[in-house]
């Protein structure tokens, strides 16, 4: 049974979507705020996190970023609620590790779709054999989501190490941004492309690609590895 920690501190919220989840087979817990949900993270370990912006004592957003730099809980889906609705937050929301981002109000079904859909792109098994991939200098130990450039570890996002994963992979193919941007972000982002390119540049940074000779921008396609 999968889990679910829902963060949110309007109680009808948590009310209806901890019904709801839990009737569709999912073991949920909640908390009311930050801390605590930081907490209550770490102590059930969930699938996926449903975690607000808007919180007391810890905003949803260092939430998030607490959740992504500790080691024990940065591989845990992450999917934003919240009513801000402007592109610069939903960017902010992204860039530093969430998932998916849901606008307050919402429907239940909505809210099912998207974890479904996350939850699927999560999906590993523990016993798998090692795979490595390589790239020039650069090395992505896929089990253990770490990424080394002439032996010294590289910290990437979790969609920076997605992106560079999928690139390598299909290594002299053009991959699109549709198709970048479906594998990794899903349905809902078809079209926003400023959200990938962002990723890019901040990947390209990282790995010491600022001059684009590793990760090539086919104009008005996509990207690909040389």
């Amino acid at each position: 049974m999968k889990k679910i920690l829902i963060i949110d501190d309007e109680i009808h919220i948590v009310e209806l979507l901890k019904f709801n989840l839990e009737n569709n087979g999912y073991k949920v817990d909640y908390s009311y705020d930050g801390f605590d949900g930081y907490l209550k993270t770490k102590e059930f370990q969930p699938d996926l996190i449903l975690l607000d912006w808007m919180l007391p004592n810890i905003s949803g957003i260092d939430l998030l970023k607490k959740i992504r730099s500790d080691e024990t809980l940065e591989q845990i889906p992450v999917i934003m609620l919240t009513a801000k609705n402007m592109e610069e937050d939903k960017l902010e929301g992204l860039e530093d590790g969430a998932d998916d981002y849901i606008t307050k109000p919402f429907s239940v079904k909505e809210v099912l779709a998207r974890i479904t859909s996350v939850l699927r792109r999560y999906k590993y098994t523990s016993n798998e054999k090692i795979e490595v991939l390589k790239a020039d200098d650069i090395q992505v130990n896929v089990n253990k989501h770490i990424v080394t450039k002439n032996g010294q570890e590289i910290e990437l996002t979790l969609k920076e190490f997605q992106i560079l994963k999928l690139l390598i992979e299909n290594k002299g193919n053009v991959l699109t941004r549709t198709f970048l941007l479906d594998k990794i972000w899903g349905y809902d982002y078809y079209g926003e492309t400023r959200t990938l390119d962002v990723h890019i540049r901040h990947l390209r940074k990282k790995i010491g690609d600022n001059d684009s000779k590793l990760i090539e921008t086919v104009r008005g396609v996509g990207y690909k590895i040389k």
